[in-house]
C-alpha cells in the first residue's frame, strides 16, 4: 500500500498532477486552465534554418519584441520595411522555404507563434515572490522533504528561500524515488563513450538526473523575485544557456546521443515587466533545438512529475 505521505514511493504523473491541480486551484485561486499550459518547442519551426532565425532576431530587434503591456507580432509589410531601410535583399522575403511559405510567411507566423506563447501562457504562469512562498509553503507541508532547500543570495529581509529551486528540488525528489539526482553539482558534465571522456562541458548546471557523467536530463534554474532592474547578470543568464544548448547539440552530433536540457524561469516583474525581450529570445532558443523545455513558475507542478517519471524510465 503506497502511503500519501512515503517520498519513497512515486506517484503516478496522472494522480500527482490531478491532486495537486485540484489542492492549489482551491487554496489560491488559480484557474484551471492555467495548469494545463507548457512551453515546449513546435515542430513547425524546429525544422528551419538559420537563415531564417538570422531574420526573425534582425526584425525582432528592428521592429521591437515588445511594448509594455504585451509581446508583439509583426505583418509582413512591417518585416519587408525593416529590410528595405536596412539596405536589405527585401527579395529574399519572397524565397520559398521547404515548408512551401516565403521567408516573409514564415516569419510573420513565426512572431505571431512567439507572441501569442508569452502574451496567454507564459505571463499567466510567472509568479511575484508572495506567490511563490505560499506554493512553497503548500508543497513542503504535503510532501515533507528531505532535498536540498537551499536559501537565495539576498540579504536582510529578503534573505530566503530560493523558492523556485526548492520546488523544483521537492517535485524532484518526490517523483524520482529509488533514483539518483544531483541537486547540486559541483562539477563540469562529462560524456563519455566506452568509459573514455568524449565530451566535457564549459559550464556547471543547477541540477543533473541522475549524475554529472552522462546526464539523461540537465536544468538551469534562473529565479528573479527581488530584482529591481533587468540587469546584464540576468541577461548574460539567458547567454549562458544558449551557449550550454550548442554545446549540448555539438555533443548530441558527435555522440548520437541527446541530453536533455530544461531551463526553469520565474520572477513576474523581472521577467514580465522588464524582460519581456528576453523571453522572446528564449522561445527563439527553444524553437532553435537549444533548450527541449521551459517551465514558467507555477506549471512545474504541472509538468515536472511527468517529466521526472520519463527520465527514471529511461534508466530502469
Amino acid at each position: 500500500m503506497r502511503l500519501a505521505n512515503d517520498v519513497s514511493t512515486p506517484w503516478s504523473y496522472s494522480m500527482f498532477s490531478r491532486l495537486w491541480a485540484q489542492t492549489l486551484r482551491v487554496s489560491s485561486g488559480y484557474c484551471s486552465r492555467q495548469w494545463r499550459r507548457r512551453v515546449k518547442p513546435d515542430p513547425k519551426y524546429s525544422a528551419h534554418t538559420s537563415t531564417f532565425w538570422a531574420a526573425v532576431r534582425y526584425v525582432s530587434q528592428e521592429a521591437g519584441y515588445a511594448t509594455k503591456g504585451a509581446a508583439l507580432a509583426h505583418e509582413a509589410d512591417r518585416v519587408r520595411a525593416v529590410f528595405i531601410d536596412r539596405g536589405l535583399a527585401a527579395e529574399s522575403l519572397s524565397v520559398k522555404l521547404p515548408s512551401g511559405e516565403t521567408l516573409a510567411d514564415a516569419i510573420v507566423d513565426y512572431l505571431g507563434y512567439r507572441a501569442r506563447v508569452l502574451n496567454d501562457e507564459i505571463r499567466d504562469n510567472l509568479m511575484d515572490a508572495a506567490e511563490a512562498a505560499t506554493l512553497f509553503d503548500q508543497l513542503g507541508k504535503k510532501l515533507k522533504p528531505s532535498c536540498p532547500l537551499p536559501m537565495n543570495k539576498q540579504k536582510g529581509e529578503k534573505r530566503t528561500r530560493a523558492f523556485l529551486t526548492c520546488i523544483v528540488n521537492m517535485l524532484v525528489q518526490r517523483q524520482s524515488a529509488g533514483c539518483t539526482v544531483d541537486y547540486d553539482p559541483h562539477s563540469l558534465v562529462l560524456l563519455t563513450r566506452d568509459n573514455r571522456p568524449e565530451v566535457t562541458l564549459s559550464r556547471r548546471f543547477d541540477g543533473c538526473f541522475p549524475s554529472t557523467t552522462d546526464p539523461i536530463a540537465v536544468w538551469e534554474i534562473k529565479e528573479y523575485y527581488y530584482a529591481t532592474t533587468f540587469g546584464s547578470r540576468v541577461a548574460d543568464g539567458v547567454y549562458e544557456s544558449l551557449l550550454d544548448g550548442l554545446e549540448l547539440r555539438d555533443a548530441e552530433l558527435a555522440l548520437g546521443r541527446r541530453v536533455g536540457h530544461y531551463l526553469f524561469l520565474d520572477g513576474k516583474l523581472t521577467w514580465w515587466q522588464q524582460g519581456k525581450s528576453y523571453l522572446c529570445r528564449i522561445v527563439d532558443m527553444m524553437n532553435m533545438g537549444l533548450v527541449d523545455e521551459v517551465l514558467v513558475g507555477r506549471e512545474v507542478v504541472d509538468r515536472l512529475p511527468g517529466l521526472v517519471e520519463e527520465w527514471c524510465a529511461s534508466v530502469k
